[in-house]
């Protein structure tokens, strides 16, 4: 009963309380003979709902009915009231009571439209041929000192969470939660995403009560294929979960899906220990230093993502213990990122030949944009506006160039900086903040991009790259300078 209606953004509890609320509301317009039998079906429906609601935990969206519920509901029980008694029954002059009533109506109509504005995110259903499992692992490098920390025995460690072709899990097996392991994991990063922000928790409190359509710790697809791997690093304050849309759409087609925590730099990272770690970075104000930071911050992404590579590497060598000895194609890698991701990615791809490819979701390329990229690059940007960096499309546009390889920017029409996340499945429909491409079609856009790059330059798979992608934005390639 918990589970949200597509469409509708309350689940079947959450609507018979809307239901009920509303029927108070009309009873009072109704001919003298169907108002009691309304009344008391609404207060049937009504009181029983509020009640499990409280229980299961209510959404704010909710409080606005319930409040004018509460204000109806002695102006609809009076009559009744009042003929048990035998006492006559008192009826307000309509236009006494349409104030009141317009005003309940009011607040009962601000729940749906709230739940509309900052639902419980529903996420597509992954279109491959292959269930989703999920599995999150912490490892710690040795051979690197904690930067951001003065303990010179502290070394760097990083939390990943991979999404793998799975089985089929049995009906009604337990779907993972969304942003942790646990609901308390949940609510911890979803209340430090929102602090990041500027936004009070509330608004987004339907986020930690998502579920996916992945599977903890499923058993991996039957058969001894071996799947190509994708490494991916959030945006700044951004944390592993935030493109689960995207990495669970990768999975279902055959892929595996690495996503990162940076410690120190995503907004909260909840240790096997149970400690938690909050973002440390923070823009200065100033652009020059910010620009240092950025770079110094990028480099240690990169980091981040070398080593989680060679962890996979010994991962499917069985060095390591996890679900996905011998399964994992580290033959075969891609390395993406959104945002200082994206940035991220394009360094690591330079420093490492392991990466055979490369997706940037958005992301400024911060730090120099040398050496060449050797490797087929993927920029998806959202459309250039006035109010965009008027460095970020030169700039990225020279570190495509540098590349000896064929490499490609999609310009996504109607995308923001967040179409290209999560963002759009939970929060307002407003375009400059989540583009204008809608909920369902923001995570298939990208999704479908990404995927058509993947299967061109990790399965060699034949077919008109070019084409595929420009049915998605505008394109522009870049061909390798031969002369250079």
């Amino acid at each position: 009963m918990a589970e949200i209606i597509v469409g509708l953004y309350m689940s079947p509890l959450e609507l018979l309380a809307l239901l009920g609320a509303v029927a108070l509301v009309v009873a009072r317009w109704l001919p003298p003979a169907a108002r009691p039998r309304v009344t008391i079906a609404a207060g049937a429906v009504l009181v029983p709902a509020a009640i499990v609601l409280s229980v299961v935990g209510i959404r704010w969206q909710m409080l606005p009915v319930l409040a004018g519920a509460a204000v109806a509901l002695p102006f609809a029980l009076s009559p009744l009231l009042r003929r048990r008694t035998g006492r006559p029954a008192w009826r307000a002059r309509w236009w006494l009571a349409l104030p009141g009533s317009m005003a309940c109506a009011g607040l009962i109509a601000t729940g749906p439209v709230a739940a509309w504005a900052f639902p419980v995110p529903v996420f597509p259903e992954p279109s491959g041929r292959f269930a989703v499992g999920t599995h999150v692992v912490q490892w710690n490098d040795p051979r690197r000192p904690e930067s951001f920390t003065a303990d010179p025995h502290d070394r760097r460690t990083v939390v990943v969470q991979l999404w793998y072709p799975a089985r089929k899990s049995p009906a009604g097996a337990q779907r993972a939660q969304y942003l942790g392991r646990t609901e308390h994991e949940a609510r911890t990063v979803s209340d430090a995403l929102t602090r990041e922000v500027g936004l009070p928790g509330f608004l987004v409190d339907g986020v930690p009560r998502a579920r996916t359509h992945s599977v903890f710790n499923a058993p991996v697809a039957a058969g001894g294929e071996r799947f190509p791997v994708v490494l991916f690093s959030p945006g700044s304050g951004g944390v592993r979960t935030q493109n689960t849309a995207w990495a669970e759409e990768l999975a279902g087609h055959g892929y595996v899906v690495a996503a990162l925590d940076h410690p120190y730099d995503s907004a909260a990272v909840v240790l096997a220990d149970g400690r938690t770690i909050h973002a440390k970075i923070a823009s200065t104000g100033d652009r020059d230093r910010d620009g240092e930071l950025a770079a110094d911050w990028t480099a240690v992404r990169a980091a981040d993502l070398r080593f989680v590579l060679t962890q996979l590497h010994r991962l499917d060598r069985g060095e390591l213990t996890g679900p996905l000895t011998g399964r994992l194609d580290t033959g075969r890698v891609a390395v993406t990122g959104h945002s200082m991701g994206g940035a991220a990615a394009l360094q690591a791809a330079r420093q490492d030949r392991r990466f055979d490819a490369v997706i940037d979701l958005d992301g400024y390329p911060h730090g120099p944009t040398s050496p060449a990229l050797h490797r087929p690059a993927l920029a998806l940007t959202q459309a250039v506006t006035p109010g965009t960096d008027p460095r970020y499309i030169p700039r990225l546009t020279e570190a495509l160039k540098l590349s000896t390889a064929t490499s490609y920017r999609l310009t996504v029409p109607g995308a923001a900086h967040l179409t290209f996340m999560d963002g759009p499945l939970y929060l307002p429909p407003v375009p400059s903040i989540a583009g204008s491409l809608g909920r369902a079609e923001s995570p298939r856009v990208v999704a479908a991009a990404t995927l058509a790059f993947l299967d061109t330059t990790l399965r060699h798979k034949p077919g008109d790259l070019a084409g595929v992608l420009s049915a998605y934005g505008d394109l522009s390639v870049h061909h390798p300078d031969n002369s250079r």
